[in-house]
């Protein structure tokens, strides 16, 4: 069986996903109407049609700019009833997309992009960083646990990073049982937002969460696919955590439809979850191009299992820049390797050996776009659909200058720990900020695709 994966964006046969325009139910004439539906190719969205159905590419497709401003339109008109407070969450990312693409400095970025959002009439902008501290955080937990439980535990080590949604559709619908039961528990950064937004910060301004609508600035595709999830779906309410994700690309083709630069537009600090604070200067996470999920969970098992201060990861390149491990050694023994595999290509190699029995490491963080999270296809691809690395290259450089900020260290979220989610090991953490990764359907022979 030939992976899908594989095609080019050119490819004649990578067709557009099943097209329902997000226009259907809404008639009425706007100045936006001369929007470009973003046709995503099955090629661009790297969960490829081996496993989405085509009800959820319908719903993936209406994910695009023109969601976002029939809510804008909707909240023009006078019956307030159907007003909704729009909030916009962007990945950490994503900023250094602008940045790059308009000579800014990512802080500038930042506060342009707030400026920009803000005149078309979102109410909200937040950086989703705090939400992918609470994510590092439960996934430090989470391995120091299943490290603990590894003699009694088949299933314990090792254990697979969640974050990127990409790997996660993958696993589940063609890697099955054989992977499924090793990925962490903890939500990604974006679904983790979706609880603050829709829970917390609902609660704060005593809003019924399905009175939000939720939009991510996102890099890539698969991140509107992780939004259509039925465990991030609250029925009470009838309301997804997030109810649009746009790529950083689309962002800049509603721009571009305004005739607006970055460089022209006010700067406006970005918000904050809580009462009427505004956000500083960007931090990031540890980690080249994604939120660092193998930096922070390395040190901090390190710390907890064998107290040992790590300082500086020292990473060793084994078959291709993308393909990483890290590994602990103490009284000359070696007690942690950890693994970056990123690509389809070095997640396959790594799934056959777990096949075999010839799985050494304890922890992957696995990222479905070569480069990280920052290469993604939303961002990072030239008009003709091929990587942009000159792009790329000034993203990483900005991204690596940003100031890290360890996730211990954020006391907003020590306090929502103990305010909102009832203490650090409580059964509200559980509900809030994990959520259950199954087999889909058995589809084990699967693991022979052709790369």
């Amino acid at each position: 069986q030939e992976c899908s994966k594989k095609q080019k964006n050119d490819d004649t046969q990578s067709t557009s996903v099943g097209a329902l325009s997000s226009n259907d139910g809404f008639e009425e004439k706007n100045e936006f109407d001369t929007l470009v539906n973003a046709k995503i190719l099955l090629s661009d969205c790297l969960a490829c049609d081996n496993c989405m159905t085509s009800e959820e590419g319908a719903r993936v497709f209406q994910q695009n700019q023109k969601e976002l401003f029939r809510i804008l339109n909707l909240n023009k008109k006078c019956d307030t009833s159907k007003h909704k407070v729009l909030a916009v969450s962007i990945c950490p990312q994503s900023l250094p997309y602008f940045a790059a693409k308009f000579n800014l400095s990512v802080n500038d970025a930042a506060k342009r992009l707030c400026g920009f959002l803000k005149s078309l009439g979102v109410h909200y902008v937040f950086d989703t960083t705090i939400a992918a501290d609470f994510s590092i955080l439960e996934s430090q937990r989470e391995f120091v646990q299943r490290y603990q439980r590894r003699n009694q535990e088949e299933h314990a080590l090792p254990m697979f990073a969640s974050a990127c949604p990409g790997w996660i559709r993958y696993a589940e619908r063609v890697l099955t049982n054989l992977v499924t039961s090793h990925i962490c528990t903890a939500k990604s950064p974006q679904q983790i937002m979706g609880s603050l937004v829709k829970g917390y910060f609902a609660r704060q301004q005593n809003l019924s969460p399905d009175k939000i609508f939720h939009v991510i600035v996102a890099p890539c595709y698969d991140k509107k696919l992780e939004a259509l999830r039925e465990d991030f779906y609250t029925a009470l309410y009838n309301s997804q955590e997030v109810d649009c994700v746009l790529t950083s690309g689309e962002i800049v083709q509603i721009m571009e439809q305004k005739n607006v630069s970055m460089k022209d537009v006010t700067e406006v600090a970005v918000d904050s979850l809580f009462d009427e604070i505004k956000e500083g200067d960007v931090v990031r996470h540890d980690g080249k191009r994604s939120d660092g999920y193998l930096e922070h969970i390395f040190k901090h098992a390190a710390k907890e299992l064998f107290d040992m201060d790590v300082k500086e990861i020292t990473y060793k390149a084994l078959k291709n820049k993308d393909f990483q491990e890290v590994t602990l050694e103490k009284d000359g023994e070696t007690v942690l390797r950890f693994a970056a595999a990123y690509g389809f290509r070095n997640i396959q190699n790594m799934v056959l050996k777990l096949k075999k029995g010839k799985f050494l490491y304890h922890f992957v963080e696995v990222l479905a776009c070569p480069g990280g999270c920052l290469n993604g296809k939303g961002q990072a691809q030239t008009e003709d659909g091929k990587p942009d690395k000159a792009l790329l290259h000034q993203m990483e450089e900005v991204y690596a200058a940003i100031p890290v900020r360890l996730p211990e260290t954020n006391l907003h979220v020590q306090k929502m720990y103990q305010d909102w989610l009832e203490g650090v090991d409580s059964k509200k953490v559980q509900e809030t900020l994990h959520t259950k990764y199954s087999a889909v359907n058995e589809t084990a022979s699967n693991l022979d695709i052709k790369w």
